[in-house]
């Protein structure tokens, strides 16, 4: 009885189609040679188009007849755009608008700012003012409401030099037409001190209104008068409102009216 025919591994029958261990090795040459060229391999015409590829080898297949067709180029868009929804706005409105406000906003914080920082200025200019006022006219006081009939010029003319405005010239009128002629006929002498209390407390003065370039202040005034009309020095408690006006040289009285 003849023994069947032995099998080699990796060989076979030449009846059943299965290529040679020669082949094989071509083929192998063949497809490493078409991955190092970039194109597909065919070994052999006739040979089956799709061999199953050992694990971790790459499968090449035959390009189709009508060759690849390129895949569509994708589409560009600017980084972080969304198609917005119907009737929503565009993102870059979304952006003007935010950037319009905040300018609005920053526009309004400048004026605040500006608008604060006068009032804090004129509140401190008119504090000063306050000051400066109460010492002009307790200084003036004393000087515009006194007069004595042995050197009225004298007294006069230092009343003037605080006095500005129209309030000078009528001050300048009304003394040498009615106060000089009748001090001088009665030998007139009228002596005004700002009140203060008994227990040397500060002066009578409070203000009424200030502004850096003006200000009211209110008096309580004590007039001393003398004249040959009178036996005994008569006292009188005089309420003064005196209007200040800031000027070059100073505070001056711009307005003396007896309450």
């Amino acid at each position: 009885m003849a023994n069947p025919p032995s099998r080699t591994r990796g060989t076979s029958s030449p009846a059943r189609g299965t290529s040679s261990p020669a082949r094989r090795t071509m083929t192998a040459a063949a497809r490493a040679a078409a991955k190092r060229a970039g194109r597909p391999a065919h070994p052999e015409r006739g040979s089956r188009q799709e061999e199953q590829a050992p694990a971790g080898r790459t499968l090449l297949v035959d390009p189709p007849a009508n060759g690849w067709e390129d895949p569509p180029e994708p589409e560009i868009r600017e980084p972080f755009e969304e198609e917005p929804e119907d009737g929503a706005p565009p993102r870059k409105a979304g952006r003007a608008v935010l950037t319009a406000v905040l300018g609005v906003l920053l526009v309004a914080a400048l004026v605040a700012a500006a608008v604060l920082g006068w009032q804090y200025r004129q509140g401190r200019q008119a504090e000063q003012a306050r000051g400066e006022a109460v010492a002009a006219a307790l200084k003036a006081a004393p000087v515009v409401l006194s007069y004595d009939y042995r050197h009225l010029d004298r007294d006069f003319s230092r009343a003037r030099a605080l006095l500005t405005g129209h309030f000078r010239d009528q001050y300048g009128k009304t003394t040498s037409a009615v106060v000089a002629p009748t001090a001088a006929k009665y030998h007139g002498v009228v002596k005004a001190t700002v009140a203060t209390p008994s227990d040397g407390g500060a002066p009578a003065v409070s203000v009424v209104s200030t502004t850096p370039d003006r200000a009211v202040v209110l008096l309580f005034v004590n007039q001393v008068t003398q004249s040959t009309q009178v036996q005994a020095p008569r006292l009188d408690l005089n309420r003064v409102r005196m209007t200040l006006t800031r000027t070059s040289d100073g505070w001056k009285v711009s307005g003396v009216d007896a309450l």
